[in-house]
């Protein structure tokens, strides 16, 4: 089947939020951009805002190692040397990620949060510091010497980041499209309460986006484009999980559950969406002239036009069996190493794959590629929709 033109698809990559299992994302970066495909938009929430940024923020060729940057300032307060992948393993895994989460809690982590002293409990009622456990100052350093501001807002790489209005509860996306994005709304898109501070943008606070949804999935699939859409879906809690057999697995599976994304939600109701769009031009084109100008045949000419077809690919950090609800903020190096490794390997398999390499580039259909899952067959309905 022949290659589609350069300029046929728009690719959209989208990060969710995950703390420390954000590197997973940056390993899925690189193997893209070794495939020569570069998104043409990000969107990110929380970490995946970050993450989003470190890509847009910078000029191609200095993104990637602007991502290793990033994760290795964070995953530097543990000796690399001695908490290697080749010399931990097996039974010792588990406590030693258990007391590099325990050393983040205490001590925070490095270019990103701080510890507060005295806690929150002891300060001036009104602060920031009176309403969260760290403070971000780290962050805002690290993210002013990683990024070009010029170059993000320059429209390069289109950049979307969510957060969330503390007072309102009204979720809102800043976006290059039509706003200058600066440190202060990335940070917003990160700042998980309670532990990390609102970050205030023009007399209004902001937390983190995932407070509301943790996936910028929906807002992708929402907006106009014209050409064929292909979004890397980038997850970093599985919806799917075992039953929990111990009251610490419930923790880590309920949290799975809330941060994980509403991906066949979103794209059932964007296939229903098209499908409307479709019969609704039909429908226009069978009424006579004279009703045209009505308001309600106006209404429905309004609709935008049907999208020229949408890819998925969905990626999921698979959770390891040592790995425990502690594992977003458990920032070791070896750990850091491990889901960067992983999110490069399953999006070079991926790419590799002839159910995805044999696709009609094409098709104006609505379609999910997860094609690192095992267990998981893809099968074509008659509307074109891959399960």
């Amino acid at each position: 089947m022949p290659d589609a033109p350069a300029n046929h698809e728009e690719r959209v990559l989208v990060l969710q939020g995950g703390g420390a299992l954000g590197a997973y994302q940056g390993g899925v970066f690189q193997a893209l951009q070794e495939a020569q495909l570069e998104p043409d938009w990000v969107a990110g929430i929380s970490i995946g805002a970050i993450n989003s940024a470190l890509i847009a923020g910078n000029p191609p060729e200095r993104r990637v190692a602007r991502l290793r940057e990033f994760w290795e300032t964070v995953s530097s307060a543990l000796p690399g040397g001695v908490l290697s992948l080749d010399r931990i393993d097996g039974m010792f895994r588990a406590p030693i990620n258990e007391a590099s989460a325990v050393h983040a809690l205490l001590f925070g982590v490095p270019g990103f949060f701080t510890p507060r002293v005295p806690p929150p409990q002891l300060q001036p009622e009104g602060t920031m510091a009176a309403i969260s456990y760290y403070d971000t100052t780290p962050l805002k350093g690290t993210l002013q010497r990683l990024l070009d501001f010029d170059v993000l807002n320059g429209g390069r790489v289109r950049l979307s980041v969510g957060a969330v209005n503390v007072e309102t509860g009204n979720f809102i996306y800043f976006d290059t499209a039509h706003d200058r994005v600066d440190v202060r709304h990335i940070m917003a898109s990160g700042a998980l309460p309670p532990g990390l501070p609102p970050v205030e943008i023009d007399g209004e606070y902001y937390w983190d986006g995932g407070l509301v949804s943790n996936t910028p999935l929906q807002y992708a699939l929402e907006q106009r484009g014209e050409r064929h859409r292909v979004v890397f879906q980038v997850d970093l809690f599985p919806a799917r999980g075992q039953m929990p057999a111990t009251i610490l697995d419930v923790s880590q599976r309920e949290k799975d559950i809330r941060y994980s994304s509403r991906t066949r939600f979103n794209t059932d109701m964007e296939l229903e969406r098209q499908l409307m769009i479709k019969a609704a031009n039909r429908l226009l084109e069978k009424l006579p002239p004279e009703l045209r100008a009505d308001p309600d045949v106006q209404k429905l000419a309004s609709l935008r036009r049907e999208c020229k077809g949408i890819d998925v690919v969905h990626l999921i950090y698979r959770t390891k069996q040592y790995e425990s609800q502690a594992k977003d903020y458990e920032f070791s190096r070896a750990s850091m190493e491990e889901h960067w490794q992983a999110g490069y390997a399953d999006m070079r398999d991926t790419l590799k794959d002839p159910r995805w390499t044999q696709r009609d580039p094409h098709s104006h259909t609505v379609r999910i590629f997860d094609l690192t899952r095992d267990k998981e067959r893809i099968t074509e309905t008659r509307h074109g929709y891959i399960l």
